[in-house]
């Protein structure tokens, strides 16, 4: 009689074990890895925007030590100051057109994203209805 219960209590403590399937196994450990990715995203781009930044600084500060050194130099050449304006016109219509390529990329890069992140919408909508035909159809041949 011992035993007969001790089989029944198996059986049950067998019921009540919460079953594991592969799909399960997949998508727990995919969340995993994406949930770390997303807690390093912060990190990833702080660094980056401080690598830029500094790199930014490190040209600029460049320039502004060459320029001291050199002021010394050109000015004792007494440049006609009608050179040294056509000078500084070329030098401004190139930093204006580099600002507009700025200004252009970082639109591109704004519809880009903009685009990309409609695409995975769209995508996560398609894979969800055809993820819900095939259990549905998955269904019917397990009846």
């Amino acid at each position: 009689m011992e035993n007969l219960v001790n089989s029944d209590q198996a059986i049950e403590n067998q019921n009540n074990i919460q079953k594991i399937s592969p799909c399960g196994i997949m998508s727990d450990n995919t969340s995993e890895i994406i949930q770390k990715l997303e807690s390093e995203m912060p990190l990833f781009f702080q660094g980056y925007s401080d690598l830029y930044s500094k790199y930014l600084h490190s040209i600029k500060d460049i320039f502004g030590v060459c320029h001291l050194a050199e002021k010394q130099y050109f000015d004792k050449f007494n440049i006609d100051q009608g050179i040294l304006k056509q000078f500084n016109s070329y030098c401004k219509s190139i930093t204006n057109t580099s600002k507009s390529q700025i200004d252009l990329s970082r639109d591109f890069l704004k519809y880009y994203f903009e685009f990309q992140l409609s695409l995975v919408d769209s995508s996560d909508k398609y894979f969800h209805n055809l993820m819900n035909n095939y259990a549905k159809i998955l269904s019917q041949f397990i009846k």
